[in-house]
């Protein structure tokens, strides 16, 4: 019987003892695991606790650059610049690396273009415009997505667009009035324009035809398209001089103006037409060997700065860092237009100080001027 009593206290003991163990375990915390959320688009993962968390993205903007029209040094330059200042606030942690769309493609392929930027989550969108009218359905999506878009170089018409370049229709006045007054207000001329349709493109050719009102005794004998292109250019204008030997002017724009007045050396005639050149070096220095043969060679620069578009990269960084715009300080057709200046306009007077500037630039260089970040503070409040 004692043997019994004495086993029966003994397994008492155990049972207690468990009893007392699964009451501990059911009263104290327990840590539950649970699935890890999946990141969010366009977020890094969430990095283990026992692991250092990885660089916050917060505050980091990222801006892409869409771009339809990369067979131009002017296009070139700007994709080179708008790393070159991208890099400014990368390395001050504001922004990343550039999102870059740049190829030769129509209003579909910079449709993509934009497409891809708006999938890739980009903060701000810069897009030298193709078209006029033809982005406009997908610029609108992305404003109403939250993304500063900004156009450069060109102006478009798009509610929530802002602008950021010089006045193109400005831009093609100044050289057509001093064409115009060169030629007394009389003479036959012929146009080399870009290409139709495109908005530049219709804002400085507008510009020439306004002037050109003024001066009703002025002929324009031809209009063709060279492309933007100097090698068409070239062959436009040879084309132009066979047919009307006795030319007495010429106005066209960009890299074509290299091409012209390279014709029109080929051609050599007893008298040159007058005409309007480009703000390039290569111009710039053609115009210096032309001087050598023909001392009152006279012809017109007008710069036109790939460096509009790095300065609408600065405006983009300062809107995304919630500065506000100052609306008083805009134009354009629609008010949001931020006119940058024209650099430098070269004349006989001036050519010096061009010939200064391409002194050790490359042919390609385009006269240019980027605005400072402290410069663009100009337009906001």
């Amino acid at each position: 019987m004692d043997r019994m009593n004495r086993r029966f206290r003994a397994l008492w003991v155990v049972i207690s003892m468990i009893l007392i163990a699964a009451l501990l375990i059911s009263c104290s915390p327990q840590a539950t695991a649970e699935p890890t959320p999946e990141p969010l688009p366009g977020t890094a993962p969430t990095a283990a606790p026992d692991q250092p968390e990885p660089p916050a993205a917060e505050g980091k903007f990222t801006i892409g650059i869409s771009n339809p029209f990369i067979s131009s040094e002017y296009r070139t330059q700007m994709i080179a610049s708008l790393i070159e200042i991208n890099k400014e606030y990368m390395d001050m942690g504001i922004t990343t690396e550039l999102v870059i769309e740049s190829a030769d493609t129509d209003v579909a392929g910079q449709i993509q273009q934009l497409q891809n930027l708006i999938n890739r989550n980009v903060d701000a969108i810069l897009v030298n415009p193709g078209d006029v009218q033809g982005l406009n359905a997908i610029l609108q999506e992305a404003v109403q997505k939250g993304i500063i878009v900004i156009s450069v170089d060109q102006e478009l018409n798009v509610h929530g667009v802002y602008n950021v370049g010089i006045d193109q229709k400005e831009w093609a006045k100044t050289s057509a009035l001093w064409l115009a007054e060169k030629l007394d207000g009389t003479g036959n001329i012929v146009l080399i324009e870009g290409f139709p349709g495109h908005p530049a493109n219709v804002a400085r050719m507008d510009g020439v035809d306004e002037v050109l009102a003024n001066f009703p005794d002025i002929t324009v004998l031809a209009k063709d398209t060279g492309r933007w292109d100097q090698a068409t250019g070239q062959q436009v204008m040879s084309n132009f001089l066979a047919a009307f030997p006795d030319l007495d002017g010429y106005w066209t724009q960009d890299g074509m103006a290299i091409g012209a007045l390279q014709a029109v050396l080929a051609a050599n005639p007893a008298k040159f037409p007058a005409m309007v050149g480009e703000g390039r070096c290569q111009f710039i220095n053609l115009w210096v060997d032309v001087l050598a043969d023909r001392p009152d060679f006279e012809t017109i620069a007008v710069a036109n700065p790939p460096g509009v578009s790095p300065t609408g990269l600065r405006i983009a960084v300062n809107m995304l860092m919630g500065k506000q715009v100052d609306t008083a300080k805009l134009g354009g057709v629609n008010g949001l237009s931020f006119v940058i200046p024209v650099p430098i306009v070269v004349t006989k007077d001036n050519l010096q100080e061009a010939v200064a500037i391409c002194a050790d630039k490359p042919d390609a260089y385009l006269l240019d001027g980027i605005m400072t970040d402290a410069e663009v503070q100009e337009y906001f409040k």
